[in-house]
């Protein structure tokens, strides 16, 4: 995931660029890769994730946004290999935050960080129509674009910087452009403690006519999040 670390002008230091691998992602929102032959997936906010990359490799129709992706490749690459850096740092300190084993140690995250950002910035330069610049809660795609929306580690992670209305708008925006389901991934904060307003939520999403689920995954690595949530439209 991107995420803009303060308001106003957007500026390439406010972004925080760091993805995850799409072995992650399919641990994270329990699919596999048969499952999604054949939909179109959209990945919001997709950051410096290799979903979209390494799903394309493969056959899959993905497309990666972010707003991070109003800047270059290169520029992001940069940015990346920095963030990475300074998040690992920060990772040796907490390190009790986090559950290892599904990363060995901080070395082997960081490998996989690294090779996140490799694959989606070599990508974006390879085929940039795939990457496309957003600024949420709007979303310039049509009405039932996608089959399935993913969501990772942006939404529910920094409740204490996106409100509740924001969820709201966001979630609203991810209903109108996907046509069967929605699945975010983790439904905790920062800190692994249960978003507060996730029960609202819920029924605001009932109440659009959707089925909502709290399914539990096989993947942990911050202590706590191994929940996603699964929103599926009814036709």
């Amino acid at each position: 995931m991107s995420l803009v670390e303060s308001s106003g002008k957007l500026e390439l230091e406010r972004i925080v660029f760091i993805g995850r691998t799409f072995e992650e992602y399919l641990d994270m929102f329990a699919l596999t890769i048969d499952t999604l032959k054949g939909k179109k997936i959209l990945d919001c906010p997709a950051g410096a994730c290799s979903f979209t990359a390494v799903g394309s490799k493969l056959g899959l129709d993905v497309m990666a946004c972010d707003i991070a992706y109003a800047f270059s490749s290169e520029e992001l690459k940069n940015k990346g290999l920095q963030d990475i850096e300074h998040a690992m740092d920060k990772m040796k300190k907490a390190k009790r935050n986090y559950l290892w084993d599904y990363f060995k140690n901080v070395e082997n995250l960081r490998e996989h960080r690294l090779c996140a950002l490799e694959m989606c910035t070599e990508d974006m330069l390879q085929s940039s129509e795939k990457y496309v610049p957003v600024t949420l809660p709007s979303l310039p795609f049509k009405d039932s674009e996608f089959d399935m929306v993913l969501s990772a580690h942006f939404l529910f992670m920094y409740a204490d910087r996106l409100d509740y209305l924001f969820h709201i708008h966001t979630l609203n925006e991810l209903l109108r452009v996907a046509k069967e389901e929605i699945r975010i991934f983790p439904l905790v904060d920062l800190e692994g403690k249960r978003y507060e307003f996730l029960d609202k939520l819920i029924v605001h999403l009932v109440n659009c006519g959707c089925t909502v689920e709290e399914v539990k995954v096989a993947y942990e690595f911050q202590v706590n999040a191994n929940t996603m949530l699964k929103i599926t439209k009814n036709r």
